[in-house]
């Protein structure tokens, strides 16, 4: 799973703490980092049309993109299936 952003975004900064929160539940590193804009190909490659996005993939096949980090609850159900 990884986590897109954008530096500049305060969005994207909300998001990476609930996603830190639910490393913390697990106790151990579930998602990489991309800041969106120094990757413009492979945010095109994915079609990621916005940040924050989870892009979540197996053997580079999408599987799901969440861009509405509503909340830590809704992050873990959103994460569950993929674990």
């Amino acid at each position: 799973m990884t986590f897109i952003h954008s530096p500049f975004c305060g969005t994207c900064h909300l998001a990476r703490k609930m996603l830190v929160t639910l490393e913390e539940m697990y106790k151990k590193p579930l998602f990489s980092e991309m800041n969106a804009s120094l990757h413009p190909a492979l945010m095109e490659q994915y079609r990621v049309e916005s940040v924050p996005c989870l892009l979540i993939t197996h053997k580079g096949e999408v599987l799901e993109k969440v861009y509405a980090f509503q909340s830590v609850p809704h992050m873990y159900e959103k994460i569950i299936p993929y674990l």
